[in-house]
Order: C-alpha cells, then structure tokens, then sequence
C-alpha cells in the first residue's frame, strides 16, 4: 500500500491544521500539493509569476517543509508559482533555501524544469509533431516566437525520475494536477487504474469531500484499488462526491487523458465504507502507442486601459444595451476619424457588470438590478494608444444621453482619473499536445543539496 497525504488543492489557499497532524500521524509515504494551473488566465504565465504573495507562500511552504521533516517522506510540488514556468520555479526553489536556512534544516531538492525553447517548438511543428486541442488557435512560427513563456505538463515518468534521486523535497515545473500524487503509486507497483484515478480525485485536496475548505485528504492506494479519507471535521467523502470530481475541469465524467495514455473509470465502483471513507475500485489505465505532453504558451495581445462606471438612474438601465451600442458606435467612429486608425488596430468592450457580465448571452437566470457597472475595456498596440483611446471613452461614459432631446446625465467614476492603465494583456498563443521519443526529452532534471546546522 502507498498512503499519499494532499494538504490543500493549491499552495496558497491554506488548510486545515489539525486535520494535517491528524494526516501525518497516519504516516503518509508522500506529501504532494500543487502550485497553480491555468485557471487564473494567461498572464501568470506570460509574466512567469505566482498569483500568490509570497510572505503567504513562504508561511505555507515552510510548514509543509516541516511537516515533511516530521514524517520523513519527500514532499512534492507541481505546477510551481502558479504558472510552472522556470522563473517561479527558481522563485520557491529560492524561498525554499531560505526557509531551510532559518530553520537550520538540511535537504535534497529536486528541481524538475517544464520550460520549451521556441526552437523546439517551432521544430515539433515542422515535423507535424505538434498537434492543437480544440478551440486552440491558428499557430505559425511567429506566434511561437512571440510566446514570452512555454511550458509543456510533466507526468508521472518524470516525476518519477526527481523521486528516485532520492530528493526529499521535489519542486516541479508545470505538470498534470494527477502526476505528483500517481507517481509513487505506480512506482510502487500499484494498481494503474487506481493510480491515476485517485490522483484525480485527490488533486484538489477534500474538494472532492463535504467540507472542501478543511483542504486536507488521504488516499490509499494498493493493487486493487483506492480509498479516499477528508480528515477535516465536518468533511465526509461519498460515492456521489468522489465520483462527481471526474467532472472537475474535465468535460468528459469517464475518460481522462494524460501523457502516455488515458483513464478509463466506466467500471468503476464507489463503496462507502463509512460516513466518511470511500473505496473505488474497476478504474483501468489504458497505455497510447506514442507518448504526448500538452504545452502552453502565453504572449503579449496587447495593452489595455480600463475605466468604470456606475448607473443608477432606472431609465439608463432599463436601456442600458442601447446606450452600451451608441456609446461604442460613436466613439469607434471617432477614435478611427481622429487618430486615423483602422478598425484592427484598437478594440472597445463595454461590459455591464451586474448584468450578464459573467456568462453573457449563455446567462440562464434573469432579475432587475438597482445599479449597473459599466467596465470600458480599451486594447491596443501600445499603452500610449490604448491610454489615449481611453480618454476618447472617458466623455461618453459620464455624460452620454441615449437621445438628442434629453437632458445631459451624469454618472459616477469611482475614481479619478478614470482611465487605468493595465499595462500588457495576455493571452494563450499554444494549446496543443507534442509528440516525444522520449519522455525526459522536454525536461531538465536537477538536483542540490542544501546544507544547514
């Protein structure tokens, strides 16, 4: 059996502190959290930085690593500072030693890089060895030249490969949520199916539980199957929970790819052991004949100012989508007459925050708001263009009537000036699979060893 011991879903989001001493006194063999994902857009990437302070980090990570010194097992991290990109792993890799320093600890790390050189990239797409996941975008060589950061999912075969340095702590670049938990487990001889099945369940920590905020889970695992544990107060794992969580950012509930091949859990079978366990077994791991990794790729779309508004006055916001169209009809036309632009050379969004701003027309529930926010949300090649379009918007914002004859309005800017500059906008250039000979090909491996005491 190998027992793996989830903290949180994330690094950053906290977790339950008694139900994780009550996770180490269950001697995990494992500690593995993960750093981030996409789920926050493109510019993390882009920029290569975490979403998450660091003073928050540095809390959290320390803790973990002391943790890990108490249970004597390694401690794994993918998908480090959010993003996985090289630069946030040098980031924890570096708070890491300074966490070790101050507590006079010692430890083996290994430091396990995602990033892809463009030149690879733009090769594996020459070679018809670079294929999109639907709806990625038309790419070329110079949308790939143009990506500040790609990073391609580690899986279980590297992680395995930073485990077997014999590392206490392993800091990973971007990876599959399930790769650092189904590591071990398979390394161990465990069943593949269970495996990678219980790495889904478990990737957001007690998600997949009655009480997710407690973050902390249990699971293990042998050559059967897989048994899910919360161990916060108040969390309890059902077969309707766990097996609900294969819906967790994954549109299909039965099949779930990865590198190297993909899940199946249509025989799968939740038991409940009691109010708070539940076993699976039936999940079968299904190998592909050629080994793929997705990459990710952010770039610069633009710069963007932002200005907001807010209206009260019932007549404007029972015609506010009239108002927005006249708003955007007038001052596109007058952005292009006086700057002599044309129309692909700058964008104007008006997005009505209090109503529909969220789903737009895919919105389902319908009610009368009291005030609506209007966000103005200029894009542009420059932010001195973007900046200057703005102040063309800026008028029309605080004082458009929606006709000739009535008397002028005005409406309130939370601040002053209106116009905020946002600076770059990001957006994903790469989301597609590539092809390996050989999985370590796109990774580089590391290891140092830090010394204190």
């Amino acid at each position: 059996m190998v027992r793996v011991l989830v903290p949180s879903g994330a690094l950053g989001l906290g977790w339950d502190q008694i139900a994780l001493e009550r996770g180490l006194a269950a001697k995990p063999d494992l500690i593995a959290i993960d750093g981030g994902s996409t789920d926050s857009g493109p510019a993390y990437l882009g920029r290569g930085e975490s979403k998450y302070s660091r003073a928050s980090t540095k809390h959290e990570w320390g803790a973990l690593i002391n943790a890990r010194e108490q249970a004597g097992v390694p401690l794994v991290i993918g998908t480090s500072g959010t993003c996985g990109a090289g630069s946030a792993v040098d980031w924890l890799v570096s708070i890491t030693e300074e966490i070790l320093q101050e507590s006079g600890l010692s430890a083996k790390i290994a430091i396990l890089k995602s990033d892809q050189p463009a030149e690879r990239v733009k090769s594996a797409l020459r070679s018809g060895r670079l294929v999109p996941l639907s709806p990625a975008p038309d790419l070329d060589q110079e949308d790939i030249a143009a990506c500040t950061n790609i990073v391609a999912l580690a899986g279980v075969e590297q992680i395995t490969q930073a485990l077997e340095t014999g590392a206490d702590i392993v800091i990973a670049g971007r990876t599959t949520d399930t790769a650092i938990i189904a590591a071990l487990p398979l390394a161990q001889g465990c069943h593949a199916g269970a495996a990678w099945h219980g790495a889904k369940i478990g990737e957001c920590g007690a998600l997949c539980a009655t009480n997710p905020l407690s973050g902390v889970l249990l699971i293990d695992f042998d050559n059967r199957g897989f048994t899910v544990t919360p161990l916060g107060d108040g969390a309890h794992a059902t077969p309707h929970t766990v097996s609900a969580h294969m819906l967790y950012e994954n549109s299909d509930p039965f099949i779930l790819y990865e590198p190297g091949g993909h899940l199946d859990v249509t025989g799968a079978k939740y038991k409940a052991l009691d109010e708070r366990r539940v076993r699976v077994e039936g999940s079968e791991w299904v190998p592909s004949d050629y080994y793929t990794v997705k990459l990710e790729g952010a770039r610069i779309s633009g710069y963007q100012t932002v200005l907001m508004v807010l209206l009260r006055d019932a007549h404007y916001i029972a015609n506010i989508d009239r108002w927005c169209a006249d708003i955007l009809r007038k001052c596109r036309a007058k952005v292009k007459d006086r700057l002599g632009l044309p129309d692909e050379a700058f964008e104007i969004e008006l997005r009505q925050i209090g109503r529909n701003a969220t789903l737009g027309t895919l919105e389902n529930k319908s009610g009368s708001p009291v005030e609506v926010g209007v966000m103005g949300i200029v894009t542009a090649e420059s932010q001195e263009l973007a900046s200057e379009i703005g102040k063309f918007l800026n008028p029309y914002l605080l004082h458009h009537p929606l006709t000739k004859g009535e008397e002028v309005p005005t409406f309130a800017f939370p601040f002053s000036p209106a116009e905020i500059d946002r600076g770059p906008a990001w957006a994903f250039a790469i989301n597609h699979i590539m092809t390996l000979d050989d999985p370590m090909e796109a990774f580089e491996l590391s290891v140092r060893e830090i010394s204190h005491g």
